[in-house]
């Protein structure tokens, strides 16, 4: 992805992790981890931040998420780590909608359309030019040097939300 479409799919991967953000909050509400990297990828979405400034502090968040206490607050803080490398690999985005739509999952185990209830969310707040540079990203785990390679992201859960996601693109 170019720089100017890695900003414009980093507002959307800031809007689905803030969906959850408040599954971290409620955890540690002193922790400010994964709300400054919402808000610096809403930063650098708007121009104000360098992707080179980004790539260096984008793993404030996942260090959040290791200290996390439950695993719906590590997902939630590790949505807004996702959003966070965006400005590094726009890839990230679908990351950050995985772990949101997962953590909204752990966090309601009784309903069991929590998850794909997100995903529709998460559709709605996505504009025709950041589906457009999503398009452009290869099939999950087709791209071995990439967040979308077979790893963490590929698999389970979170493989299953971006394998929706991208059905969805096309």
């Amino acid at each position: 992805m170019t720089e100017a479409e890695r900003r414009t799919v980093a507002v959307w991967a800031a809007d689905c992790a803030e969906r959850v953000l408040p599954l971290f909050e409620r955890e540690d509400p002193a922790d400010d981890r994964a709300r400054d990297a919402i808000a610096r990828t809403r930063a650098f979405a708007r121009g104000e931040l360098t992707a080179a400034g980004e790539i260096r502090r984008r793993f404030v968040a996942g260090r959040a998420a290791a200290s996390a206490q439950t695993p719906v607050g590590r997902a939630a803080a590790r949505s807004a780590a996702q959003a966070a490398g965006v400005a590094h690999m726009g890839a990230h985005a679908l990351g950050a909608a995985a772990y949101a739509a997962v953590a909204v999952g752990l966090a309601r185990p009784d309903d069991p359309s929590a998850t794909a209830t997100e995903i529709e969310a998460q559709q709605e707040l996505l504009g025709p030019e950041a589906a457009a540079a999503l398009r452009s990203l290869p099939p999950l785990g087709t791209d071995t040097a990439g967040p979308l390679g077979p790893g963490m992201l590929a698999s389970g859960a979170l493989g299953d939300v971006i394998r929706i996601h991208q059905s969805r693109l096309t």
